[in-house]
C-alpha cells in the first residue's frame, strides 16, 4: 500500500548538498519537499498575493537548480543561502517594473477582498507586528527565537550556534513564547 516509502532516501546536510551539485533529481524533491515550507514564508514576507509569491518560489527552486555549484559550505549552511536566495529573489521582484504595474492596477474586487480580510477577527502574524515584539524579548530570548522561527535553525543547531547547552535552550524557547504570548494577551 506504501510502497513510495521504501525507496525514500535519507539525506544529511552533506549528501543532500552532494546530491544537488550533482543534480540528482531525488535530491532536489527531497529539497523542494523538506524546503518550500520555510522559503514560501520567507517569500510571502515580501509578497503578499499568493499567486505571485508561488511563482518566486518556483523561481528561487530554478536559481537553487542553476546556482547550486556556486554554494560554498564554509561560508554557511544550506539553508542560508536558500534563505538569501528567497530573500533576494523576492526583492527582484518587487522591484521589477511588471510587479509595480500589478500593483498599481489591481482590480476593485481584490480591494474589496482585501478589506474583509483585514476585518477578520483571525490574527495575522504580519498585522499584529510579531518580529516587533520579539525584538522588544531580553537578548537571549531573542536571539533563540531568531534562530528557531525566522532562521529555520533546530534547536541542537541553535545549542551549537550559541554554544550552550540544549536544555537551556529549549527553556529559552518555551519561556520567550509564554512572554510573546502575555503581550498578545
Amino acid at each position: 500500500m506504501f510502497t513510495f516509502l521504501k525507496n525514500q532516501i535519507t539525506y544529511t546536510e552533506d549528501t543532500l548538498i552532494a546530491g544537488l551539485k550533482s543534480h540528482d533529481n531525488d535530491a532536489y524533491k527531497h529539497l523542494y519537499v523538506h524546503y518550500k515550507g520555510a522559503l514560501f514564508t520567507i517569500v510571502s514576507q515580501f509578497i503578499n498575493d499568493a499567486d505571485i509569491a508561488n511563482d518566486v518560489l518556483q523561481d528561487v527552486f530554478v536559481a537553487v537548480w542553476k546556482n547550486i555549484d556556486k554554494y560554498d559550505q564554509s561560508k554557511g549552511r544550506l539553508f542560508t543561502w536558500l534563505h538569501t536566495i528567497a530573500r533576494n529573489t523576492s526583492i527582484n521582484t518587487t522591484r521589477s517594473k511588471t510587479y509595480k504595474s500589478e500593483q498599481k492596477n489591481e482590480s476593485i474586487d481584490n480591494i474589496v477582498y482585501s478589506i474583509d480580510i483585514n476585518s477578520s477577527t483571525e490574527k495575522n502574524i504580519n498585522l499584529i507586528g510579531l518580529r516587533k515584539q520579539v525584538h522588544l524579548l531580553r537578548e537571549d530570548y531573542k536571539n533563540v527565537l531568531e534562530l528557531s522561527y525566522y532562521n529555520g535553525f533546530t534547536q541542537e543547531e541553535i545549542a551549537q550556534e550559541l554554544e550552550i547547552p540544549l536544555g537551556t535552550v529549549k527553556t529559552r524557547l518555551r519561556n520567550a513564547l509564554i512572554e510573546l504570548r502575555k503581550q498578545f494577551v
